[in-house]
């Protein structure tokens, strides 16, 4: 799969975040998934949750602030 998910949790409160990461993530078995998120706490879980479920994670701080997961399998 050659093609990169985006998903923009921007905005959103925890749990939202992680459950927007699974919903792009259930049924991939391997490709690249961009995860937007605003706050350190969203980072964390986010990341978290993708490193246990076998995911690489590389985060990217935002130019105006946030934060960009690249999750890669």
């Amino acid at each position: 799969m050659s093609d990169v998910i985006t998903v923009n949790a921007s905005g959103l409160s925890c749990p939202q975040p992680v459950m927007l990461t699974k919903k792009a993530l259930d049924g991939l078995s391997s490709g690249t998934v961009e995860i937007l998120v605003d706050t350190a706490t969203s980072r964390n879980n986010v990341s978290r949750f993708a490193s246990n479920k076998g995911w690489n994670v590389d985060v990217e701080e935002r130019d105006g602030g946030g934060y960009k997961l690249t999750l890669t399998k």
